[in-house]
């Protein structure tokens, strides 16, 4: 699973967009303080357009930009999980007969891509204004889906293990490298319905993943002398590698470059980031190194970093899906049929649940309740063999848990609003320290623990519940600090906030 860098990215790629724009704005600035008479820029005639001038002109704006970025920022992100989680679809196949696999080898093979997954994570975050988006993403998910392809070459578990450390490393910058691309276009609160779409690719690669896996399984064991599993890594990662150099050309970088927006386009599209920018007096007022000192002295990190951490641990099945799904006992193909229903659910729900999230402005009722689902679900699959109530549990387990984790993820960063520079490292150290869970999360189902699997689907089920207890207390806690932020303003008159690390008067923890 990916980090929750989600919004703090947002903010920090809109502080890149004023970097591009610095110069013209500067002397825009300057010229309105000294009373210019000049005539009348671009960005002062947006800011002094009426709202229907602007309901229509974002609109037409919005129309293009979502057409051309996200359906092929979902499709990349797709193929991601796909690759990461393809091995799961594998393990059906004669991988671990053909690897000479026992014991808890598969575990291990699952959990390596998450150690180099985390190596990678803050050297790609110090890339990502370095590089053009467009070259970038295309760049690192080339080399991932050449690692992917090679997987099929494997002759012993050491190589395949190997391969999948170093296909963790490259899948590493695309999330990070996506939500940076997105917020060069999207304002914060523009932001959440987009990531809900975006990161619905995980829930479709899982739907998609057991439906290519069928018919590879099904059709392709043994053609030309090459096992199942072997064409289906060939396969999806030779689309990998052909979606990677279409993205390289196709998609979009900034603004101010696009072809296919008018001037006039490009100018709003730059300038609704910079009016959006309500803390930028903030963002320049503390160095970096006093950023983070800040974060690691807010006792609230460390609740949202185990909040994430333990969300992230709740979904260690999904990495197992396939192997727990077999227990119904139908066949290998009709297994990997079986997984496409409970994803597509799962990723329905999701945008539901997000969207209701974002409405009510309410994070923790939705969390607890989410992930009460998944606790019934993870229990009713340890305590029956029967078909029918195993295949319903299997639709309330990622229902649940998947479902909550997005709305964790705009949590996490809606709690750190100021100063910019402590939130991006909050945000930054929650998600390296969630994503270590699946390093030792990938153990909790071995083999030997079926058909039941009752340690690895007990102990999910007791971490669910722990997610919700944790859920409430950072409810608790938030609402404790704005009871404080409201006693602070009610003594200061309105005045404001005297300290760059204290939010905007009128600002509330969202609970």
């Amino acid at each position: 699973m990916d980090d929750a860098k989600v919004e703090a990215q947002a903010g920090t790629t809109k502080g890149s967009e004023e970097e591009l724009m610095c110069d013209q704005n500067f002397v825009e600035n300057a010229a309105s303080k000294r009373g210019s008479d000049d005539e009348e820029t671009p960005y002062q005639r947006f800011a002094n357009a009426d709202a229907d001038w602007h309901r229509a002109m974002k609109k037409k704006l919005m129309r293009k930009v979502d057409i051309h970025l996200l359906p092929l920022l979902i499709l990349m992100y797709l193929l991601n999980f796909l690759d990461r989680n393809n091995l799961s679809q594998a393990r059906l196949g004669t991988l671990e007969a053909d690897l000479g696999m026992s014991g808890t080898d598969f575990n291990l093979a699952t959990s390596i891509l998450f150690v180099g997954y985390t190596l990678m994570q803050l050297p790609s975050n110090l890339m990502l204004t370095r590089i053009r988006p467009s070259l970038y993403l295309g760049a690192a998910m080339t080399i991932w889906g050449v690692i992917s392809t090679a997987q099929s070459a494997t002759r012993s578990f050491g190589g395949l293990v190997a391969a999948r450390f170093f296909l963790g490393f490259a899948e590493a910058p695309f999330f990070p490298g996506a939500i940076f691309l997105m917020s060069s276009w999207y304002t914060r609160s523009e932001m959440a319905h987009r990531i809900a779409w975006f990161y619905s690719g995980s829930s479709l690669a899982n739907a998609f993943g057991g439906l290519i896996g069928a018919g590879v399984l099904a059709n392709l064991s043994g053609a030309h002398g090459i096992s199942g599993w072997r064409w289906l890594f060939i396969i999806e990662g030779t689309i990998t590698i052909g979606i990677a150099i279409l993205a390289a050309f196709v998609l979009p970088n900034y603004p101010a470059n696009t072809k296919w927006l008018t001037p006039e386009e490009q100018a709003y599209a730059q300038w609704r980031l910079i009016d959006d920018t309500g803390e930028a007096d903030v963002a320049d007022a503390i160095s970096v190194k006093e950023g983070v000192k800040m974060a690691f002295k807010d006792p609230r990190l460390y609740l949202f970093t185990v909040l994430q951490h333990i969300s992230l641990l709740s979904q260690a099945f999904q990495y197992f899906f396939p192997t727990i799904v077999k227990t119904l006992g139908f066949g290998s193909v009709e297994t990997l049929l079986l997984t496409a229903p409970a994803w597509i659910a799962t990723f329905l729900v999701s945008l539901v649940v997000t969207f209701t999230s974002g409405r009510f402005a309410d994070r923790s009722i939705h969390i607890i309740c989410l992930m009460l689902v998944s606790v019934v679900g993870n229990i009713i699959a340890v305590s029956t063999l029967n078909t029918g109530a195993r295949f319903f549990a299997i639709f309330l387990m990622p229902i649940g848990a998947v479902s909550a984790y997005q709305i964790i993820l705009a949590w996490v960063a809606n709690s750190f609003p100021r100063p910019l520079v402590k939130r991006s490292a909050c945000i930054s150290f929650a998600n390296l320290v969630g994503n270590t869970a699946n390093i030792y999360g990938s153990y909790m189902y071995p083999s030997s623990d079926g058909p039941r699997y009752l340690p690895g689907g007990a102990a999910t089920a007791g971490v669910a519940l722990l997610v919700a207890a944790v859920a409430l207390v950072a409810r608790l806690v938030l609402q404790k600090e704005n009871k404080k932020l409201a006693e602070r303003e009610t003594s200061e008159s309105g005045t404001g906030a005297h300290s760059p690390e204290e939010p905007m008067t009128g600002f509330r923890y969202i609970l």
